[in-house]
Parts: structure tokens; sequence; C-alpha cells
């Protein structure tokens, strides 16, 4: 990933460094006026693009958030830092756990982000970058192991929240339809023991002209 943050939050160069890498360089300004900010489940589960550090406070404030989880992973930009140093101050569990918006969703993350889901103290933000694929994934996933229908998944991938399913990214509306398809057991049991992510792989296919206008245009993780 690209970044011109050197990981020092300690001076005022290496602070305002992870500013200006934020905004700039991951596209952080636009996120100062559209957060993408949604309840998956009121009281429990919110959901948001890449929060900044005042806008996580007042997220905390307001909602009584307890957990972060980065569905971005460790990115090691100036986001990232800013974001992680202001869940510290605020007393929030973070919790890294990396998903793919273009990929095919993996076994072992989806039971990965389940067993947190399970254990975490509520409520918590789930965010990626945009707040449209990867987090659409994951506050679908959360509705489907709390047993709801997945045309309410299928409703956090929507272009309501910037979500383009004809782009590559619609290889995890293709999960949820494909769990619609086969999914006679609860969500976790066909995830662990039925899901075939090759067969998804393989059928999958997406517009490359939707994909190139997400990926290169709208600069989409």
């Amino acid at each position: 990933m690209n970044s011109i943050f050197r990981g020092d939050l300690g001076s005022p160069a290496g602070r305002r460094l992870a500013w200006l890498d934020s905004l700039l360089v991951d596209h952080g300004i636009f996120r100062l006026a559209w957060t993408n900010f949604a309840a998956v489940v009121p009281g429990r589960l919110y959901r948001a693009n890449h929060p900044t550090p005042g806008r996580l406070a007042r997220l905390t404030e307001r909602y009584g958030l307890r957990t972060v989880i980065n569905l971005r992973g460790e990115a090691r930009n100036g986001s990232d830092a800013l974001s992680r140093e202001a869940a510290h101050r605020l007393g929030l569990t973070f919790i890294d756990l990396p998903l793919e918006s273009r990929g095919v969703p993996q076994r072992a993350r989806i039971l990965r982000l389940m067993e947190i889901y399970g254990a975490m103290a509520e409520p918590a933000l789930i965010h990626c970058k945009s707040g449209a694929d990867r987090t659409g994934l994951a506050a679908g996933i959360f509705l489907l192991a709390e047993g709801r229908p997945v045309e309410e998944a299928l409703a956090q991938l929507s272009l309501r929240f910037g979500h383009v399913r004809q782009a590559r990214a619609g290889v995890l509306d293709a999960f949820f339809l494909l769990y619609r398809a086969e999914g006679r057991r609860p969500f976790a049991e066909w995830v662990r023991n039925d899901y075939d992510e090759e067969a998804l792989r393989r059928d999958f296919r997406a517009n490359r002209l939707a994909s190139f206008v997400t990926e290169r245009v709208l600069a989409r993780e």
C-alpha cells in the first residue's frame, strides 16, 4: 500500500505526516464529509468507512462503542496509526481481521470473524476503507450468524453504501447467494462443512468496465 507515513506519531512533524498521508494518500479527505455510517443491528453493531479520530470519539460517545473491528488489517499508514491511537485513548478494544473485497471469501477468516462476533464487547463498529464492500460482507455475516434471512445480508451489499455488484466485489454477493441456494443448515455449519471456495472462484465473472471504475477511478482497495 502506498504511504508517506513513517510510523512516528510522537513528534509534531510525524503527526502532521500521518494526517497528510491519511487525508491525501489514503483519500481520507473524502471521508471527512462522507461517513457511510449505518446501524447493522442497533445497539449491537454499526458500520462505517475508516473513521477519523474525532469521528470515532463522537461515535463512541453517542453509541457507547466498546469494540472496533478493522477489516483492512494492519495497514501501516496514517489512517491506521491515528485510528489505533484514538481507540486506545477511548478505551476501545481494537481488533484486526483483514478481509478481501474482490477475492472469494475465505472459510478460515469467515469462521474467525464469527468467533470475534461471539466474544466481543458490544456495541462494536466494523470498518474498511470506504465502508462499502468488506464492511458489507462482515455486516452480512453478522446477520447470517444471527439466523437472519439472506436478503438482509444482501442488503448490506448495496449501492446505498457504494457497493457495485457488477464489479469484482460482486463475488461477495455471489457468496451470500450461494448460501441461499445451498444453505439447508445454519450458516456457520454451512461455511464449515459445505462451502466450496474453489467452485465460487471458478464460476464468478465480473464486468470489466465496472471493475475498472471501482478499482481505478474510485480507488477502492
